[in-house]
């Protein structure tokens, strides 16, 4: 049996983890509800945005902007949302293998097109380059909490770059923030711009449950755009010049919302994580502890047998 010295020491040990990971744990608890917050208040804004995008995409194709043009896929630009940094569980490694399912259930779509992708994240950044994958850019030091001017470079590196057609498709793989306990990879197109894809993408992230499911349910509020309902409406004084500039505004809160749905995600995971770890630490501490109580109580009997073994020699 191992002696009570070893015990003691790891028993330490495991005392020390589990302090550490329980701080932890409270400081993603209190990051999660925060970022929890933002990106569900942002949800009816980003769902009406997403509803006006479709509408606009019904319009004559001549009078929408660059963003909504479609054109033969020569380039496709992958955009991998992860985090900067580890202990976040199975938050990055999800979205990687989400990647990755996506590109082998689409190889043959893919073949005879260029990819190119970007990174939004160290751990991302890392996978990519460990891939050996022609990486364009990345985004890091997003934020605990992201902000709009945060966004912005990656939002409009997306569309610039499409408008300066350096690809024709963007896909972004992302994680969508569902419950705490709860978060899934979602691969999107976000570029072109067009009705169907902005349908789908809403069907995928309306939630199924909580007080935002059941406020839609009450008002029975439809997000999901019908091309039947469309509806009309009167630009002045010039509608070119106010679709380019909305559609660009819209298409970063569509860019901010996939954010801000990643960051809640991040914190949640790693929230769990921090518990999970710290769970394991207090169940090895009580083990350790009863191995440790056993193995003093042992030394002690063996002490007396001794004893009692010696005073039976000298009488």
């Amino acid at each position: 049996m191992e002696s009570p010295q070893n015990i003691k020491k790891r028993l330490r040990s495991v005392n020390n983890i589990n302090k550490i990971t329980k701080a932890m744990e409270l400081v993603a608890a209190t990051k999660m509800r925060k970022s929890q917050e933002i990106a569900l208040a942002s949800r009816p804004y980003a769902f009406a945005a997403l509803d006006f995008l479709a509408t606009i995409s019904g319009l004559d194709q001549s009078k929408l902007p660059e963003l909504f043009q479609k054109r033969k896929i020569k380039k496709v630009l992958f955009v991998l949302v992860s985090s900067d940094k580890g202990l976040a569980g199975a938050f990055n490694s999800s979205v990687f293998r989400k990647f990755e399912q996506h590109m082998k259930r689409d190889e043959e779509k893919y073949a005879t097109e260029e990819k190119i992708y970007a990174a939004v994240g160290e751990k991302a950044y890392n996978y990519l380059f460990k891939k050996g994958l022609n990486i364009a850019r990345k985004f890091v030091a997003i934020g605990d909490y992201t902000t709009t001017d945060q966004v912005y470079p990656l939002a409009e590196f997306l569309a610039d770059g499409y408008i300066e057609e350096k690809w024709d498709r963007v896909v972004v793989v992302s994680t969508h923030f569902r419950s705490a306990l709860k978060q899934e990879p979602h691969v999107r197109r976000i570029l072109p711009i067009d009705f169907d894809h902005i349908a789908d993408t809403i069907k995928e992230i309306i939630p199924e449950r909580g007080k935002f499911a059941d406020l839609i349910k009450e008002q029975q509020i439809n997000f999901v755009p019908n091309k039947n309902d469309a509806k009309e409406y009167l630009i002045e004084p010039s509608a070119k010049e106010v679709l380019e500039k909305l559609a660009k505004h819209l298409f970063f809160i569509q860019v901010y919302h996939l954010i801000l749905e990643a960051n809640a995600s991040e914190h949640s995971a790693r929230r769990m994580a921090m518990k999970t770890a710290s769970d394991n630490a207090s169940d090895l501490g009580n083990g350790l502890n009863l191995q440790y109580n056993k193995s003093r109580q042992s030394r002690i009997t063996t002490e007396i047998s001794e004893i009692s073994a010696g005073a039976e020699a000298l009488s």
